[in-house]
């Protein structure tokens, strides 16, 4: 598989939050492009309908970070991404983008509705949150290939900032954005 270095659908999204990104948009749009490009990978038969809407999940998935400025971003980021879906007329993916959104930091792997494109997802986001450590069958080739034409830029640096300003804020939650409950399923 060859690296894609642009998602159009993502590239469009983001360009719209440059100015509220600001220093940290380089390292955000680029872990998720590698991001993508593990999604890709880990499903090589996905349709154009799955890569949009996980172009899309991708673009928003962080974003509450800096929307919101914080570090509990997850419902921030699921409702800035609806907003996106309802403006573009794509009213009917929300429940599937907000559970792949909100459902990307699951300490397990996903089991429940729109189980599929939820756990490659999931999946992707942790190869490059580990810096490739954790590849779930991705060759080490292809994160290197990635990682070479997609540069960290600071991503995780930024991750280190926010989690600093995060202990300050309430030092016994560190890390309220994982998730250890499945609540999609009884």
């Amino acid at each position: 598989m060859n690296v894609i270095e642009s998602f159009p659908i993502t590239d469009t999204i983001l360009e719209t939050y440059k100015e509220i990104i600001k220093d940290d948009f380089v390292g955000y749009r680029n872990h998720v492009t590698r991001m993508l490009n593990f999604c890709h990978y880990l499903k090589p038969d996905m349709n154009d309908e799955q890569s949009k809407k996980l172009q899309i999940a991708a673009a928003f998935h962080d974003i509450g970070l800096w929307t919101h400025d914080r570090v509990d971003y997850l419902d921030p980021s699921v409702e800035v991404c609806m907003e996106y879906l309802d403006e573009q007329g794509l009213s009917d993916w929300k429940e599937e983008i907000t559970i792949i959104i909100d459902m990307h930091h699951f300490v397990r792997a996903y089991k429940g509705e729109y189980q599929e494109l939820t756990e490659v997802f999931r999946r992707a986001d942790l190869v490059d949150f580990s810096w490739g450590l954790v590849k779930f069958g991705i060759p080490k080739k292809f994160v290197a290939e990635v990682k070479a034409l997609i540069p960290n830029a600071g991503f995780h640096i930024t991750l280190v900032r926010f989690t600093g300003i995060q202990l300050t804020r309430n030092p016994f939650n560190p890390a309220p954005m994982m998730r250890y409950r499945n609540k999609y399923t009884n």
